[in-house]
């Protein structure tokens, strides 16, 4: 994790002293697509049940955002992905897998400048769906959906006329509940940091 942070970190100084050609517009009815690869990183560390302390992996995969600009500098985006899939572990060895799919959409305000970095940070709301629990020897998993708050933060260095290239952080809330054939044997935090870069096209 640390070095994404670091990563981040650098990304954000450069969008401060970056002054070389002018950031991307981002006015009112513009739209951004952005395409690229990000990685979730659960901070939840391990939550104790009836079954023993349980965790989650992480993982990475494609993703998908929409952004609509309601007004100079300020969009709604929407975040979409391949389903990502994780390692479960009990008492720190591995017990299973589940996948789930993160939809975030989030209210965001871009720090337009005479840079070629555009600094942005977002607020908004998570819905996590999960499916395809396993465990292994057979016994039923299911992890209930979870509703959250999520924070976005991250650069857009412009690369031409109307594309960028992204580098970003998520948190998202992610708790949820855990039955084992069906009996509720706890509750786990997942949590995680969401790295990643991307390529944002603006029409």
């Amino acid at each position: 994790m640390t070095i994404y942070i670091k990563a981040l970190s650098a990304a954000a100084a450069a969008a401060v002293i970056a002054a070389t050609g002018p950031a991307l517009a981002q006015s009112k009815g513009d739209m951004t697509i952005g395409v690229g690869l990000h990685n979730v990183n659960p901070q939840g560390g391990t939550s104790n049940t009836a079954a023993g302390g349980i965790s989650v992996g992480d993982n990475a995969r494609p993703t998908l955002t929409f952004e609509y600009f309601v007004a100079d500098r300020v969009g709604i985006e929407v975040l979409a992905a391949w389903p990502f899939e994780h390692d479960i572990k009990i008492n720190g060895a591995k017990a299973g897998k589940t996948k789930h799919l993160p939809p975030v959409i989030s209210l965001q305000y871009h720090f337009v400048n005479q840079s070629i970095a555009t600094p942005f940070v977002g607020v908004g709301i998570n819905y996590t769906t999960f499916f395809d629990e396993k465990l292994n020897g057979g016994a039923k998993l299911r992890i209930d959906d979870s509703w959250g708050l999520a924070a976005h933060a991250g650069v857009d260095f412009k690369i031409s006329d109307a594309g960028s290239f992204r580098v970003d952080m998520r948190y998202i809330d992610i708790g949820s509940d855990v039955k084992v054939n069906g009996a509720k044997i706890g509750k786990v935090d997942i949590d995680p940091f969401v790295f990643g870069v991307a390529y944002v096209h603006r029409f």
